[in-house]
């Protein structure tokens, strides 16, 4: 069975000025036609959107972006203001059974989740988890740590696993200790072709898959000319067919990220 799944940092729907561009960021989801999307940066509810624009959305942010494309979906709330409030969102044309937001935020600054879900393919049970982590390095790293954990404590060794978001991690240390303490691989660097020093070397591909040495990962941040690789797919239990990371002027326009999609086959 194949699948595909897209990772996706969509600015609350609005410019960096503060203008929707949520019907821009609808048309995105349209054009990249996955199977499951793990959003972050949903602003589900913003009531002085609603009131200034009149082209705005009358539902919820999720309700508009998954309708007539999702049938299914999740959302975990991580910041509470008078005029609406965000968090990450999972969408799926595949049943949802269950899910749960869990608080991993570090400091008052910022307020983050951890959005697990549970979906249904046929007889298996995939766990979904979307992140979106802190700004500051220590704040990176205790909540790497604490996904680590609930891994290792709530998902069975065997179940299919998908862990995707905007890591903020630039500095690789997050991807490090996801890829040595859980044993998954990361999307990009699954499908990325092999170098020609890793022809000559192959224990270093060996070495990537056991976590030691650099991933090569997908350039993600800032849309307009992708230098960060910020955002990420791992997995569990899958094979890694094609990584897309859709460029260009209509895809600066929907969100500062740009998406990362992934082909993806049960092993």
């Amino acid at each position: 069975m194949k699948l595909r799944v897209a990772t996706y940092n969509i600015h609350k729907g609005v410019t960096v000025r503060g203008r929707p561009r949520i019907h821009d960021v609808r048309m995105a989801l349209q054009a990249m036609n996955a199977d499951i999307v793990f959003l972050q940066e949903v602003q589900d509810r913003n009531e002085r959107l609603a009131a200034r624009h009149a082209g705005y959305p009358k539902s919820t942010q999720i309700e508009f972006l998954s309708a007539q494309i999702y049938e299914h979906h999740a959302y975990g709330m991580n910041a509470v203001y008078p005029h609406g409030h965000h968090g990450n969102a999972i969408l799926s044309r595949h049943t949802i059974r269950q899910f749960t937001n869990h608080d991993v935020s570090d400091h008052a600054l910022e307020k983050r989740g951890l959005l697990h879900a549970v979906s249904h393919f046929g007889r298996r049970d995939v766990h979904l988890i979307c992140v979106h982590f802190g700004l500051f390095k220590r704040s990176r790293l205790r909540q790497a740590s604490f996904l680590i954990d609930f891994v290792e404590s709530e998902v069975p060794a065997k179940a299919p696993l998908i862990i995707a978001g905007d890591f903020n991690d630039w500095q690789r240390r997050v991807d490090t200790e996801l890829r040595r303490r859980l044993g998954v691989i990361e999307a990009s660097d699954a499908a990325a072709e092999p170098t020609l020093l890793d022809r000559l070397l192959p224990w270093r591909s060996i070495e990537r898959a056991n976590g030691i040495g650099k991933a090569r990962l997908a350039r993600t941040y800032p849309a307009l000319l992708p230098w960060l690789h910020l955002d990420r797919i791992y997995l569990r239990g899958f094979r890694v067919g094609a990584v897309h990371v859709p460029r260009g002027a209509a895809w600066a326009k929907r969100s500062d990220h740009v998406p990362l999609i992934a082909e993806l086959q049960f092993r």
